[in-house]
């Protein structure tokens, strides 16, 4: 539903036409193209000034690819995190804890550059899937996440990742540590007032 203030629509030669609304997604409509979804079994998280990148990785085929890139405004990312951390509370309350997944011994871990190097970024997705909300739900075995694109008249899914349910602790710290080193790096705090 759409609520429009009592602005008149034209407000003069030289002023643009307003028509305020408030716009609460319900549901969102699935492109076929996003329909099945991708499979994610390592991600990466990015920041900028503005925005948080994370690029979802699959490393089961080969060549191994980045099979979703989504881009997230730091308003979105700080209400994944909160979502997330819920689900996975629920889950948790249902299922047990998700076990850990072993880690391999004396592997180095790669640079991002080698990450880069050894995971394919297909050229549909070098500029991402933008999203302002994100549906999240989960099964005994695995955690889903509906990335939504809320612009109005209609919301749609922009992208679709599956993971198991052993990445999603790690997930959170990953999302919680991104945060919180963007908020370190760009958010002003403010300074303490000076003494008279």
């Amino acid at each position: 539903m759409n609520e429009s203030s009592n602005i008149p629509f034209n407000q003069g030669p030289d002023k643009p036409d307003v028509t305020p609304f408030s716009h609460q997604p319900v549901a969102a409509r699935v492109p076929e193209k996003v329909a099945r979804g991708v499979l994610s079994t390592g991600q990466l998280v990015l920041d900028g000034t503005k925005e948080f990148v994370i690029d979802f990785l699959n490393g089961l085929t080969r060549p191994h690819q980045v099979s979703a890139r989504v881009v997230l405004a730091p308003s979105t990312m700080a209400e994944l995190i909160q979502a997330l951390q819920q689900n996975l509370d629920n889950y948790s309350k249902s299922f047990g804890p998700p076990q850990p997944p072993p880690i391999p011994q004396n592997v180095p871990k790669p640079t991002i550059q080698e990450i880069y190097e050894n995971f394919k970024l297909p050229d549909d997705l070098l500029g991402g899937a933008y999203a302002n909300s994100v549906l999240i739900g989960h099964s005994a075995t695995e955690f889903f996440f509906d990335f939504i694109t809320g612009f109005y008249p209609n919301s749609a899914v922009s992208s679709r990742v599956f993971m198991a349910a052993p990445q999603i602790p790690r997930f959170v710290t990953m999302l919680t540590t991104a945060m919180q080193s963007y908020q370190a790096r760009y958010i002003k705090r403010p300074e303490p007032p000076l003494n008279p």
